[in-house]
């Protein structure tokens, strides 16, 4: 800290403020600093005031402290500029290249990697690990199906999953019901065509019909129903 004796103490720091320094002066009494387009008041309080100049020279304040006024305090202002400078720009440096980030890239193969890794192990799993499911019979499955069938339609549907499980066409499985050698077994056959026809049609009806199906008895049908298989027509036959 620097005293100034003029009409009235004070000192300054710092002690060589330069261009844009923030100045704190501190006087024995509370100050008023009077204002000038030399400096800027940055900020004045009790007996501290704190100015700044972008000027790069010695500038003068003057104020109010206590009830003393005090004119031409010189506060010196150091430039940043060597003596004799002759203001040309520093020569620019070419700029250093940083060497490109090649972690990235490295994190990105090892996972593209294991994803091609693990979508491989899973078709390779899936292929040498397929589960055979056992399929019942179409005898067994068109027995279950009649059993569980609650509706003309559910009976229809039932019969034509067999007819499709068993034969090529429903044609087919006609003709060869009434087809066969005259024997007790061709009668059973013979029988048969009618049956597929009547269950067929109560179901359409049922389905697609505005009246619905023709009065029947369908348990009585599903029972009749089970004598497609053949087993079933052996057995009613004898």
């Amino acid at each position: 800290m620097i005293p100034i004796l003029l009409v009235v103490t004070a000192t300054f720091r710092p002690p060589a403020p330069t261009v844009g320094d923030l100045i704190t002066i501190n006087f024995q009494q509370r100050v008023t600093l009077d204002k000038s387009p030399q400096y800027e008041i940055v900020s004045q309080r009790g007996s501290r005031a704190v100015i700044r100049t972008f000027e790069p020279r010695p500038f003068t304040i003057s104020g109010r402290v206590g009830d003393v006024l005090f004119r031409n305090m010189t506060v010196p202002v150091h430039s940043v500029l060597k003596p004799r400078d002759g203001l040309a720009p520093a020569p620019l440096k070419p700029p250093i290249a940083e060497p490109y980030p090649q972690l990235p890239f490295v994190l990105i193969g090892v996972a593209a990697l294991l994803a091609i890794g693990a979508w491989i192990a899973v078709i390779l799993l899936d292929r040498h690990e397929e589960i055979s499911v056992p399929v019942a019979p179409p005898a067994e499955r068109f027995r279950s199906a009649v059993a569980a069938a609650r509706s003309w339609a559910q009976l229809a549907d039932a019969v034509r999953e067999y007819i499709d499980a068993t034969t090529l066409t429903t044609t087919e499985v006609l003709a060869r019901f009434r087809g066969g050698p005259p024997s007790s077994a061709a009668a059973v056959e013979d029988r048969g065509a009618p049956l597929i026809a009547e269950i067929l049609r109560q179901g359409d009806l049922e389905k697609f019909s505005p009246w619905g199906p023709r009065p029947g008895d369908l348990r009585a049908l599903k029972k009749r129903a089970l004598e497609l298989i053949p087993e079933e027509r052996e057995e009613a036959a004898a």
